[in-house]
């Protein structure tokens, strides 16, 4: 029992992989989907691999910009820690990567545990209204009914959340004052005089994370940037089609990009197993064999999760980061 309360965020997890992998595979000829695989031309993930570095370059170029408020990070010290970030969504339950990269900032360059999060929050906001973009802007091209009614429903609700989140970040930037006045009026009746002074520190810090959304220039730079950025990662779809020999519109690679990262936003195993393979389905939808839309999307997904996580292992090796390092206590002690 105390070990299902510990782990119960892993294993819900791992559940809703196991049923999202159902999803994926059921009424599938897998023998056939194994062949696909192994007739696939795989050199065509060298260029894939590389344009999708180039986004994680984009990447740490956003959040540098995100952190100038706070501190100016060169790129070159900010990108080892952006890698470490990946490897500990990829590797660890819950995205903890978000949270590691942010201790991993403060132990480096001395930015505040809780300002980074709130930038790396904003990230993600940022990364979800695009991927809806995406999605918006696919479906006249290709129809709605290339959704099935499930994804549909996801999307009309990370719609209302990715908006609902980014009103509530700029109401917070842009007026401190009144936020600041409604914390204190919940905080003093609600949290004990023991835990007050770190959670006054905690908000105050967050909110400075918060401050380049007082400028629409930023705003907008940091939006073209996140079209940018997933604009790369479509182009690596494309390259690794290329593997496989079918062919399916830019424009179609774009509404599987949206809808598989609103999808893996969902809590699941590491790494994002089965989350992503219900890519698969969409291709699906737009024609694609259903066995070489799985082999396919299978495939790219180890193309995404395998160099980065190992790049990102490599400079947790190089600075000495360990999971020791991330125990609540600490990430309490550095916010």
């Amino acid at each position: 029992m105390d070990f299902l309360r510990k782990r119960w965020k892993l294993l819900f997890g791992i559940l809703i992989s196991v049923f999202f992998v159902w999803i994926s595979v059921r009424g599938l000829n897998l023998p056939a989907v194994w062949a696909y695989m192994r007739e696939a031309n795989y050199w065509w993930l060298v260029p894939g691999v590389l344009v999708y570095f180039v986004a994680v370059w984009a990447r740490t170029w956003r959040w540098h910009y995100l952190l100038r408020p706070i501190k100016a990070v060169p790129l070159l010290r900010l990108f080892p820690t952006v890698c470490i970030g990946y490897f500990g969504n990829n590797v660890y339950p819950a995205r903890a990567g978000e949270v590691i990269r942010a201790v991993v900032l403060k132990r480096d360059e001395g930015v505040s545990v809780s300002a980074s999060l709130a930038t790396v929050i904003v990230e993600r906001v940022f990364d979800g209204l695009v991927m809806l973009l995406f999605v918006f802007f696919a479906l006249p091209f290709v129809g709605a009914e290339h959704i099935p009614p499930i994804y549909r429903t996801t999307v009309i609700i990370a719609s209302i959340l990715f908006f609902a989140a980014l009103a509530v970040f700029l109401w917070m930037a842009f007026d401190p004052q009144r936020v600041t006045r409604l914390y204190a009026f919940f905080a003093d009746r609600f949290v004990p005089a023991r835990f007050r002074g770190p959670l006054d520190g905690f908000v105050a810090r967050f909110m400075d994370g918060l401050k380049f959304l007082r400028s629409g220039r930023d705003v907008l730079m940091v939006f073209v940037t996140s079209v940018v950025i997933w604009l790369l990662e479509t182009v690596k779809y494309w390259f690794v089609t290329h593997a496989f020999g079918f062919v399916v519109s830019f424009i179609g690679l774009m509404l599987m990009n949206g809808v598989v990262n609103l999808t893996t936003t969902l809590p699941s195993a590491p790494g994002y197993v089965g989350t992503f393979e219900i890519g698969a389905k969409v291709l699906a939808a737009l024609g694609i064999d259903p066995q070489l839309a799985l082999a396919y999307t299978v495939v790219l997904h180890a193309a995404l999760w395998f160099p980065i996580t190992v790049l990102g292992a490599f400079y947790m090796w190089r600075k000495a980061v360990k999971w020791q390092d991330f125990d609540a206590q600490n990430v309490k002690q550095d916010a």
